[in-house]
Order: structure tokens, then C-alpha cells, then sequence
């Protein structure tokens, strides 16, 4: 069988002897500012792009097949290597889906948890994405600030869960443990500290002339190019559409909480950071409020339905069919009814969604997850042509993608 380029097409078009002064270059796959296996054929008129072609595939693991052949609890380590800056974000979205699907209710000091988590895990990600993203530009001290930050942050997750990076720390139909002696006092401490940590990042890069001329009026995204391209979570806010799932269409307990949703109408890369200091600022606000929430709870961290749920240790080492119940959860695994489910959750990046196709059996029949990156990439081929290939490196920094989730 003849082998078939898909960039045949790109390559037609250029002739070997050209009457202009363009060059055709490639950014990536492992330029380090490319954020992963990205590679990016540009087309460029001396340091102007005229045209970019965003060429994707490096990291490719099969992920949607790989579900479709381990049974639900089996999947949920393996969304962790998605988004790897966010692991919490993939475990839940999954485990909502599932829970969706069985029609699960979820205890509500679970959910507490669940919040406490998410938000510190969006905070884990939007730190990250300063220090690297400032790293690109030539910031070389807020790339230690943020990490330091950072550490702290991953510290508290490794305190609950034992891991620092992939996480695991959701279960379908609730959480593993409930929280840590002390860990609510040192998370306190943490968010306590943040905003100041947050005015000092501001304040060395706000009013800092080169970040400014790097960023400012750079990448620019309008409202209809953002919707057009299937835009969320900060690249959309940052055209200026308040669109956010989490009040949209809240889940778990978003309705009950009071944040809001920051906007730039800048709609450039600029705008964007600018988001993104805000939005760690809402996450703070978010923590506080469920902190008080958790202590008005009932110690219960797992949903009770026996046919999907194992039961509580306690039960399992003393009674003979939870015992046996939990052999069969373990070895055979759940079997959710027939029918099909999309759910979307408002990850650090954007709209993370899985849709699953259940027919009756221990494995998903059909598994397809929507990844904010993936959409954010496709956006590179309009709105690099116009820019200089230094702000190449900008833009790809300041959308925030990552290829774990982007080639799965």
C-alpha cells in the first residue's frame, strides 16, 4: 500500500524555484519553546510568518482505545498523563462522566474535597504556566518565584494522595480518604500567603517594558475567531466572553459558592496573563468558602450503590459479601447501564469533556474526550500569519497548550 504524506498538499505549493523571498522552516518538534512534541512548518518572509501549519501525532498513545479496553476504575490512573500539569482535573472529569452515566449521588463532604482539589490543582497549572511561559519571553526571575509557589501547592497534594504530579486523586463516586490531619491548616496558610506572592508577580512584570512589547497587541484573538475555532476556559474569556462551565453549568457544589468570572477585552496575549492572575485569585476565594463548607459535612467520602461501589473497609474486612462484592468490583468490574453520556468540566485550560458509550458491559464501548489544547492548537494556523517568529514562541507560551492531551 503507497504510504500517504498528509502534508503533501502544503508541499505541492512550493516550488523549487521561487520568484519571492520566502523560506520554509521547522519550529519543533524539539525546539524547547514548542511546549511538547509540537512541530509548526512555517512559511516565513524574512522573520514574518505568512503561513503556519501545526503538525501534531508525536505523543500518540491511544488513549480513547486503551479505555475501551480496561474496565472504568482501571481507566482513571491514565487520565492523569493528559494534562500531567493538572492531573485532578482529568481524574475528576472521567469520574464525572462515570458518575453521570450510573446516576451516582456524591457525599457532599466528597464534593467539599473534590472542590478543594480542583482549585488548588487549576492554581498547581496557572503557576506553571507563568513561570514557563515568562521563561520563554526572557523572564528569568519569575520562573523561580512561580515554581516556588508551586512547590508548595504540589506539596499539599502529595500530603493527601502521596503523589506530586500524577495525582489519582478522584475516585468514581467520591474521593479515597478524607483530609489529612492538619492539612486544611496548612492549606490555609498557603492561600493565606498567595495573593501576596501574586501582587509581587504583577509587580515585576505589569509595568516591565520588555514583557509588555512582547505581549501586548501579540496573538490576538478576536471574540468570533475564538468561537469560530471552538475556544475555551482562558483563550475564550480572553476574547471577552464570560463563559465558564463551572457557573454555566455548575457541578458538584459551584452553585453555592460565590466567585466570578474575569473577562479581558484586550482579546491579546497580555489580556490573557492578566486572566490568569485573576482567575488564581477566584480560586483562592473558591478554597475559603468550601473550607467552611467541609466542617458542616457527615464524614462520608463514597457514594452507597453496591452494584458500582465497593463498600467502606471497615465493611470489607468484617462482613463476608461486602468481601465478595469488592472481588468482583476489582476483578470484573462495574457494569453501568446501557446509554451514552457527555460531560464537560471546566479544567485549568478550558472546556475538558468525555463522552461515553455504555452497552451494559464491564468496558466502555465507545470513549472520546474533548481536549481544550487539541482546539487551541488548531487555532496556530490563523493566528500565527501576520506575526514575527520570535512571537511564535509568545503565542504558543501564552495559550497554554499541552500534548498530553492534545495526541492522547
Amino acid at each position: 500500500m503507497q504510504k500517504v504524506n498528509r502534508l503533501q498538499p502544503f508541499f505541492e505549493n512550493l516550488a523549487f524555484e521561487r520568484e519571492d523571498d520566502t523560506m520554509i522552516i521547522n519550529f519543533g518538534p524539539q525546539h524547547p519553546s514548542s511546549h511538547g512534541q509540537l512541530r509548526l512548518i512555517l512559511e516565513l518572509d524574512g522573520e514574518l510568518v505568512t503561513k503556519a501549519v501545526p503538525d501534531i501525532g508525536y505523543l500518540h498513545r491511544g488513549m480513547e482505545k486503551m479505555a475501551e479496553n480496561m474496565i472504568y476504575n482501571e481507566f482513571l490512573p491514565t487520565t492523569d498523563r493528559m494534562d500531567y500539569i493538572a492531573a485532578t482535573s482529568n481524574n475528576y472529569g472521567f469520574a464525572h462522566a462515570v458518575e453521570k452515566l450510573l446516576d451516582l449521588e456524591i457525599p457532599r463532604r466528597a464534593q467539599t474535597i473534590r472542590m478543594m482539589l480542583l482549585e488548588l490543582n487549576r492554581i498547581i497549572s496557572h503557576l506553571f504556566w507563568l513561570a514557563t511561559h515568562a521563561l520563554d519571553v526572557g523572564a528569568m526571575t519569575i520562573f523561580l518565584y512561580a515554581f516556588r509557589e508551586r512547590e508548595y501547592a504540589m506539596d499539599l497534594m502529595e500530603d493527601y494522595c502521596g503523589a506530586r504530579l500524577t495525582h489519582s486523586a478522584v475516585r468514581i463516586g467520591g474521593v479515597p480518604l478524607d483530609l489529612p490531619q492538619n492539612w486544611i491548616t496548612k492549606l490555609s496558610k498557603f492561600i493565606d500567603k498567595l495573593p501576596s506572592d501574586i501582587a509581587d508577580y504583577e509587580g515585576l512584570l505589569d509595568q516591565n517594558r520588555i514583557w509588555k512589547m512582547r505581549l501586548e497587541g501579540v496573538g490576538v484573538i478576536t471574540p468570533e475567531m475564538a468561537q469560530s475555532w471552538g475556544c475555551s476556559g482562558p483563550s475564550l474569556r480572553g476574547s471577552g466572553i464570560a463563559w465558564d462551565i463551572r457557573k454555566e453549568e455548575p457541578y458538584e457544589l459551584y452553585d453555592e459558592v460565590d466567585f466570578d468570572v474575569p473577562v479581558s477585552t484586550t482579546c491579546d496575549s497580555y489580556g490573557r496573563y492578566k486572566l490568569h492572575m485573576e482567575e488564581m485569585r477566584q480560586s483562592i476565594r473558591i478554597i475559603r468558602q468550601v473550607i467552611a463548607m467541609y466542617y458542616e459535612t457527615e464524614p462520608e467520602i463514597m457514594a452507597h450503590a453496591p452494584q458500582y461501589i465497593s463498600a467502606p473497609k471497615e465493611q470489607i474486612m468484617t462482613q463476608n459479601y461486602s468481601l465478595m462484592q469488592h472481588f468482583v468490583l476489582v476483578t470484573q468490574g462495574m457494569r453501568p447501564p446501557v446509554g451514552e453520556v457527555y460531560v464537560a468540566t471546566e479544567s485549568p485550560k478550558g472546556e475538558l469533556g468525555f463522552y461515553i458509550n455504555s452497552q451494559g458491559g464491564a468496558y466502555p464501548y465507545r470513549l472520546k474526550l474533548r481536549a481544550p489544547s487539541f482546539w487551541h492548537t488548531s487555532l496556530l494556523q490563523e493566528l500565527l500569519p501576520g506575526h514575527y517568529l520570535a512571537d511564535v514562541v509568545t503565542i504558543i507560551g501564552n495559550l497554554n497548550i499541552v500534548f498530553g492531551e492534545i495526541d492522547r
